[in-house]
């Protein structure tokens, strides 16, 4: 396969699932606003924090307000992050690669840009943002249904499905990380009913809260965390997306699980171990934020490595595989 085509499947994945994920950020605040105190009301910073944006929203718009923040991180153009531009971009990325993906992805993904766009220009996300964030969660989730309907088990899916999975790694760990900001300008509200609410709303932010409740029964912080970062069977927890990711990395190259060739295969399979030996009490021991930030960080040297392997115009020389030491 082309190195431009993968590069494009790639991508066009992981815009979907981020702009899905910046979606889910905006869900957080309005479910937590559902039950918050009056005095909560309005903690719409985080969401600029998590997406590490903050400077550039500082310079364009005066305050953290609701309308804002919704409008910075849905319909701002000049935001390469917020919802419209990531489909944007995965549209023109899906647009060079017609001959590789159905026709029925194409088509739901120009379905799923029309739809933003007429939002973008009517100002549906701020008059009924519930609606909006809703809407691009199904476009998003029809998208990948239709995506592993429709395409062979080749080299493209698995580059799509690699992308993906990458990009939901780190945005469930951002959404955990939402949680950090909030808890900073509200310590007092730590072990009390609206704590509980707010992990709850973070569960509901990740389609999770059904699942985490046949599983872990009451909410609680150790069970949340539990659930969302190193959960094997949960589809939307940042372990089992890992895990997924690695299965496509080395069914690209080849290499057998266990063994590296290339830096990416070393550096998930690094990360991939350490999360199957990590507990709980490990990750608040050290800190929520900065165990979410370690991991982000990790994801940056495997999204590079992965770059530098297989879409830069000179890829490194492989080498023979290198089994893995426990």
């Amino acid at each position: 396969m082309l190195s431009r085509v993968a590069d494009s499947i790639y991508w066009m994945n992981r815009y979907v699932e981020r702009a899905e994920n910046v979606a889910r950020f905006i869900e957080v605040n309005l479910n937590l606003m559902l039950d918050a105190p009056a005095d909560s009301q309005g903690q719409w910073q985080p969401l600029v924090q998590t997406t590490g944006d903050q400077e550039d929203f500082a310079r364009r718009y005066p305050e953290s307000s609701q309308e804002h923040v919704l409008r910075f991180l849905t319909s701002d153009e000049r935001n390469s992050n917020s919802v419209v531009s990531c489909l944007r971009a995965a549209r023109e990325n899906a647009r060079s690669v017609r001959e590789i993906i159905s026709s029925e992805m194409w088509i739901q993904l120009n379905t799923f840009y029309l739809m933003l766009t007429d939002a973008a220009a009517s100002d549906r996300a701020l008059l009924n943002p519930t609606e909006f964030v809703a809407e691009v969660r199904q476009a998003s989730q029809l998208f990948a249904g239709v995506t592993d309907a429709t395409m062979t088990r080749s080299e493209a899916w698995h580059f799509g499905r690699l992308g993906r999975m990458i990009e939901r790694a780190d945005k469930t760990s951002r959404i955990l990380d939402v949680k950090y900001y909030i808890l900073l300008r509200s310590v007092d509200d730590i072990g009390t009913p609206f704590d509980d609410i707010q992990w709850a709303a973070l569960l509901r932010s990740a389609s999770a809260f059904e699942m985490y409740r046949k599983k872990h029964g009451r909410i609680s912080p150790v069970g949340v965390l539990q659930f969302l970062l190193l959960d094997h069977e949960f589809p939307r927890a940042v372990r089992f997306s890992l895990l997924d990711a690695q299965a496509s990395l080395h069914a690209i190259s080849g290499t057998p699980l266990g063994t590296f060739r290339h830096a990416p295969e070393k550096h998930l399979g690094l990360l991939c171990s350490d999360l199957a030996y990590t507990t709980v009490e490990d990750v608040l021991h050290r800190g929520l934020h900065e165990s979410v930030d370690e991991i982000q960080g990790r994801l940056n040297r495997v999204g590079i490595g992965i770059h530098e392997t297989f879409f830069a115009s000179k890829a490194p020389d492989s080498a023979a595989p290198i089994a893995a030491r426990a």
